[in-house]
């Protein structure tokens, strides 16, 4: 396990640049995130509207031992609203901070949030079904495997399997 202390923090504008580098760089993304070429702005302008803190997203920077940006985590409103919204969340960290734990630690402080500022009852998550170090996350974090939804990512020229996952308000958490 990693010996940094992770937190989560809104985004600052300096962690703009290396979120737009990271977005627009296969190595940084990673094998199972890289979708293409994007405009890199598009969270700058998000910034400057919202602080990446609207009704319908949360992002939040991903900060190591001094605040050094790692990467972020981010919850999306789904659902039929009002009466059963839920968030999909998802993590993103640079090179340097995976496999250290760290990813881990972020979306547990990711899924306390939601949990102790909104009402929600289910938080959602999924990865490509490849991706096993995901999945092995989101199971460490108590969340209950649903399926996979078949051809539901075109990525890299192919069409990909999603495995679903989903942690109720009322599910055990292992870290509590």
């Amino acid at each position: 396990m990693n010996a940094t202390k992770i937190t989560l923090r809104p985004i600052a504008e300096a962690d703009l640049t290396a979120m737009g580098g990271m977005l627009n760089d296969p190595d940084a993304l990673g094998e199972f995130q890289w979708y293409g070429w994007g405009d890199p702005e598009r969270f700058r302008r998000r910034w400057a509207e919202h602080g990446l803190l609207s009704e319908e997203q949360w992002v939040f920077a991903v900060a190591g031992d001094a605040g050094e940006f790692l990467g972020f985590v981010a919850a999306s409103r789904k659902g039929a609203r009002p009466t059963a919204p839920y968030w999909s969340i998802g993590a993103q960290l640079l090179p340097q901070a995976r496999g250290r734990g760290i990813g881990t630690t972020a979306q547990r402080l990711l899924v306390d949030y939601l949990f102790a500022h909104t009402p929600v009852m289910r938080l959602e998550a999924d990865t490509e079904a490849g991706n096993l170090a995901e999945q092995r996350v989101l199971e460490k974090l108590g969340f209950t495997r649903e399926g996979v939804h078949r051809a539901m990512a075109f990525r890299d020229g192919q069409w990909r399997d999603m495995v679903y996952y989903s942690l109720l308000r009322t599910d055990p958490r292992p870290w509590q």
